[in-house]
């Protein structure tokens, strides 16, 4: 590669940055640009999904899209950004390296840079929480979640009929999650609906013998759909016997009890956190401006003020303006997927216009519509603006995710899941491949590389 070739650095592996290089590689030669991409795996998560890895319904390596594959032309560097040189246009890269290794950081030069590191699960300054929860945000997590309920469950099964024997089953039996949002409310109503469906593995515990407790500051379960999906998903955990606590969250958690704002204090051995997502704590370390703890860019999703430098995806402010009303200031585009793939087509177009091909346009896009699996044929969905529930609300989500997956390899090996998933016995193994540590929050989500969590 000659020494004058512009260099194109993207910053992160999501949706934003995958869509934003399989625009640049398809729209630029190799003399026009060196297109280069740190990221900590060598895959795209489809994060969609995850609540059924932690099920079992879908293997973990089918909703890993392998970025080798699906962007010839990239050199992928697994590493982590952190810190950014705007002056010296460069970045530094923290390797990842093999167990017991030592990681030397290096710099590496840009011409272009793209920032789209994307989001961490948010977390506040409450005591226990780092240290006890776990998140579902990786592949990590979601293997240990798995792994650590069926742990659990083996565990309590085998408790004596004592005073004590039944006071450490009903904690290892009871699980509290954190936010009623896409994460909290799917993996609940998922992971629900799967233990029933396994609870032949055990002699003396059955799926009713679980308690769920699903938590929220807010007022309402998946807002994101509106207040009619809302209630009904609302509706229907609670005729599942699901205990959803609105207007509560945690005040302190250890490692057998949560204690929350409305003065309980419930035994348990499993916080599920989910409360939320915040940009990635590199965007803190910047010295940029930010709004609600995202970078903040134009309509173009250029930073203002520092020459070639775009972001998006959960770590920018993007101004929605499909949502905008006539003169009114626009809000920010959510952090979703469906947002962050399209702003990395938007974003590889803006670049290559930078390199002379194509024009730099805003970003603008309606919202199609969101979905959420509830478990069995139990789904809401909301495309296009028409509430949907029921096996018809199923439908549109599994043929939405088959549609969003970016590899047909990957959306063959997930339908052919689903479909051995209604055929043949529910897997109930346990893997025991994650230690507990690695999947604590800051270490499962790369957050221990810059201090403090995010808030």
């Amino acid at each position: 590669m000659a020494d004058s070739t512009p260099r194109v650095v993207v910053v992160g592996g999501g949706f934003a940055g995958f869509y934003a290089l399989r625009y640049l590689q398809k729209h630029l030669a190799p003399e026009q640009a060196e297109l280069v991409l740190v990221n900590p795996t060598d895959y795209l998560l489809y994060s969609p999904l995850l609540p059924e890895v932690a099920t079992g319904v879908v293997e973990a390596r089918h909703i890993a899209v392998s970025l080798r594959r699906a962007l010839p032309r990239v050199r992928l560097l697994l590493g982590h950004v952190n810190a950014v040189d705007l002056g010296d246009r460069s970045v530094t890269v923290t390797p990842v390296t093999a167990p017991g290794g030592h990681a030397e950081s290096s710099r590496l030069s840009y011409d272009r840079l793209l920032l789209v590191p994307g989001s961490v699960t948010r977390q506040f300054d409450i005591p226990g929480v780092a240290e006890h929860a776990r998140g579902l945000k990786t592949l990590v997590e979601a293997v240990y979640i798995r792994d650590h309920l069926l742990q659990l469950l083996d565990t309590a099964d085998a408790e004596p009929d004592t005073e004590e024997g039944r006071a450490r089953r009903r904690e290892m039996l009871t699980v509290v999650a954190v936010g009623a949002g896409y994460t909290g409310t799917e993996f609940v109503a998922q992971t629900q609906r799967w233990l029933r469906t396994i609870e032949s593995r055990w002699s003396r515990t059955g799926a009713e013998d679980v308690r769920w407790i699903l938590i929220d500051l807010a007022e309402a379960v998946l807002p994101e759909l509106g207040p009619e999906l809302g209630r009904h998903a609302l509706d229907l955990l609670r005729e599942r016997g699901i205990d959803v606590r609105l207007g509560v969250t945690v005040k302190a958690a250890d490692e057998r009890s949560v204690a929350l704002t409305d003065g309980t204090v419930v035994a348990t051995r499993t916080l599920v956190w989910g409360a939320g997502v915040a940009a990635s704590p590199l965007v803190a370390s910047l010295g940029l401006p930010t709004r609600r703890g995202r970078l903040v860019v134009d309509a173009e999703m250029a930073v203002p003020g520092v020459p070639d430098v775009w972001a998006g995806g959960d770590a920018a402010a993007v101004p929605d303006l499909a949502a905008a009303l006539p003169a009114a200031t626009p809000p920010d585009t959510p952090p979703t997927a469906q947002h962050g793939q399209r702003q990395g087509t938007a974003l590889g177009r803006n670049i290559a216009a930078s390199l002379g091909v194509g024009a730099a346009r805003p970003y603008r896009h309606k919202d199609l519509g969101l979905v959420a699996d509830l478990g069995g044929w139990d789904a809401v969905a909301k495309p296009l603006g028409v509430a949907l529930t029921g096996p018809p609300a199923k439908f549109v989500t599994r043929a939405y995710h088959l549609y969003a997956l970016p590899s047909m390899a990957n959306r063959v090996r997930v339908a052919a899941d689903w479909l051995w998933q209604a055929v043949l016995p529910p897997e109930s193994t346990q893997l025991g491949v994650v230690r507990p540590e690695d999947a604590r929050l800051a270490a499962a989500q790369g957050t221990g590389l810059y201090g403090s969590p995010s808030s």
